[in-house]
């Protein structure tokens, strides 16, 4: 067995584009294994044939996404953090970042969980649910928000945590053994039992929790190899403001892009049922290249924030520009399948016929935003693993919320339906110049210090 290399070489001699492939590749699989099984609830459910069933899937999403929010607040937020003291060789701090992190962000998201119970009805209606959709809606959300909203939370922030420390392969294996279990439990729960909805629930929440065990057992297993700590006796709240100048700008990207997902979601609503499951579908499957980029994000971040910390900003800078290349690369692969195989694909995933021709129509449209948004999100990302949440939440709010949902609402009333996925391109082709001089001018103040 190859031995795995220490974390000094990974961080400060490894060449550049072995670096990134040693912590990025574990990751990127590990996404794309978690979407796959975000992937299935909608695949699985739409094998039913049942219009009403994917739309309920798809109005609960962005709130159920809402719970990667809190999982970036304080995973990356930790992470990021943590990667920033083992370059300064802070290690004995390390302890009380991760069990704040862990556990603060387990009481956070049980009252997440708890109002979401409370408030569910005038949430739903809020969300977009229709007489057709609302039971279904609300048993999905009771199960994978509800009942399942610690665990997603906690499975994220864990594998953020071990990441941050060059545990790459490991924050993977937690990551996948999630996402395999529910691939497998789908189908069972929802043809098997006859569960429907609920089956798709009930698999994705328990995975969650499974992933959670496996990766206690995980961290047990390492001992000494970790200085990340699980004990809720070195919880302090004295690196709060460290790990939330980072974690909320991560939190607030998810946050204001679940919010336009919300606004899309309730102005689609106003069309019918088959518009909000075909733009559901295709959400889906249009986030998959942004998840395979998003791997690449949390796979680079821990050697940015190491170099930052280290003062080693050529080698900074050269992680950064390569994983820009990368996701650019990757990024025009995934629309090329996408704009040549929109029917294909959107039949595979409902085979009811008006929602697969109207989703493979907003496909073709949304793909081609998939490069510049990746893009974008990177340079945010990079920001954030320096420490620099300030300018990252800039870049996010002038994104999402000056931008994005205004023009959300101005489209749809001035160009309709068909507006409101052109938005998305509109958005990127707009802030990659700011992104990108944000990011520069960032980089000359690195000069003064």
């Amino acid at each position: 067995m190859k031995k795995e290399v220490s974390e000094k070489e990974l961080f400060e001699t490894m060449a550049v584009p072995k670096a990134v492939a040693t912590l990025a590749i574990p990751t990127i699989i590990s996404q794309v294994v978690t979407m796959i099984y975000n992937l299935a609830d909608t695949f699985f459910v739409g094998q039913i044939g049942n219009p009403y069933m994917v739309a309920a899937v798809s109005l609960v999403s962005p709130w159920f996404n809402l719970l990667t929010a809190l999982g970036n607040l304080f995973g990356l937020g930790g992470g990021s953090l943590i990667s920033r003291m083992l370059g300064k060789n802070h290690h004995t701090d390390i302890k009380y970042v991760s069990a704040f992190s862990v556990w603060g962000g387990s009481a956070v998201t049980l009252i997440f969980s708890l109002l979401t119970f409370t408030f569910r009805e005038p949430l739903l209606l809020f969300l977009g649910a229709s007489a057709e959709t609302y039971g279904y809606a609300e048993s999905y959300l009771n199960w994978v928000v509800v009942l399942g909203g610690v665990p997603t939370m906690l499975s994220l922030t864990l594998g953020h945590l071990l990441r941050s420390e060059g545990h790459a392969r490991s924050a993977s294996m937690g990551m996948m053994f999630g996402g395999i279990l529910n691939v497998v439990l789908d189908p069972i729960l929802i043809f098997g039992f006859h569960l429907d909805v609920a089956g798709a629930a009930i698999a994705t929440a328990f995975s969650n929790l499974a992933s959670v065990v496996l990766f206690v057992f995980l961290y047990i297993r390492m001992g000494d190899k970790t200085a990340v700590s699980l004990c809720p006796k070195c919880f302090t709240f004295r690196f709060v403001r460290q790990i939330f100048s980072v974690g909320l700008a991560s939190a607030l990207a998810t946050t204001l892009g679940n919010a336009s997902n919300m606004v899309i979601v309730k102005l689609s609503s106003g069309y019918g049922d088959i518009p909000v499951a075909a733009y559901g579908i295709v959400k889906r499957i249009d986030q998959f290249p942004l998840n395979v980029s998003m791997g690449l994000c949390q796979g680079f971040m821990p050697l940015v924030g190491y170099n930052y910390a280290s003062k080693n900003y050529k080698r900074m800078r050269s992680v950064s520009f390569f994983s820009w290349k990368t996701a650019l690369i990757m990024s025009a692969c995934f629309v090329a399948v996408f704009a040549a195989f929109s029917p294909q694909i959107l039949h595979l995933f409902i085979p009811e016929a008006q929602t697969s021709t109207l989703g493979a129509r907003f496909l073709r449209i949304a793909c081609i935003a998939v490069p510049l948004t990746a893009v974008n999100f990177l340079i945010s990302y990079t920001l954030q693993a320096m420490g620099k949440g300030t300018q990252s939440a800039i870049l996010t709010f002038s994104r999402q919320g000056l931008l994005n949902i205004p023009l959300l609402i101005l489209m749809d009333m001035t160009v309709g339906l068909y507006g409101m996925i052109w938005t998305q391109l509109v958005v990127e082709v707009i802030m990659l110049p700011v992104s990108f001089g944000m990011y520069m001018h960032t980089l000359k103040g690195l000069k003064e210090d």
